[in-house]
């Protein structure tokens, strides 16, 4: 029996395709549970596609994986990616309350809630983050300027493609999470604002 290598995109490693057996029948979800192949072709190739994303997945380190395709879209995630947080320990709380009785400590205790309750503007797709619009440039934004609704605040290049990306909140810039240069991820904090 040949492998088969699946067809990828430009640039990206070819992925082989593990044959199956005729006799091999698909995994149902419950033991009760017949499955039925699908009628169309078009629903096999895209049962077939999302199998191989699941493959894909599960050979990375990526926690999650989403695909758009015109009204389209779909999520893969690993099991690790929806578990959920971990109760804060014993360890945990007495750092708290040693660090509330020292003055130091006590003013760093405040701001990390406020800064954890401070609305961000989040990157709305995945790629560069470029905070100018062009090298050596002035930045779009600098930490305590003032941020408007709709004001561009940076770039984000996907695909060859520079998208503006625009505030949806309006105040003053109090912290700029992105480095310019660097990738970022969708849904991801660029910046932190404080609203007027």
């Amino acid at each position: 029996m040949t492998d088969q290598v699946q067809p990828t995109m430009p640039g990206e490693a070819a992925m082989p395709v593990e044959p199956t057996m005729p006799d091999e029948a698909p995994l149902a979800t419950e033991p009760h549970d017949e499955v039925e192949p699908p009628a169309d072709p078009d629903d096999a190739s895209l049962l077939g596609l999302i199998d191989r994303l699941a493959t894909l997945l599960d050979r990375t380190e990526l926690s999650e994986l989403e695909v758009q395709v015109g009204g389209t879209g779909l999520v893969l995630r690993k099991p690790s990616a929806v578990a959920p947080p971990a109760p804060a320990s014993v360890a945990d709380s007495d750092a708290t309350s040693a660090g509330a009785a020292a003055t130091a400590g006590a003013s760093s205790a405040a701001d990390a809630p406020a800064s954890l309750e401070r609305p961000s503007v989040k990157a709305p797709l995945t790629g560069i983050w470029y905070a100018s619009p062009a090298p050596g440039s002035a930045p779009f934004l600098t930490v305590g300027g003032e941020v408007a609704v709709g004001q561009v605040v940076g770039l984000i290049e996907a695909m060859k493609l520079f998208n503006e990306i625009k505030s949806d909140l309006a105040g003053r810039v109090v912290k700029i999470h992105a480095e310019n240069g660097k990738l970022v991820r969708a849904k991801q904090p660029l910046i932190e604002v404080e609203p007027l």
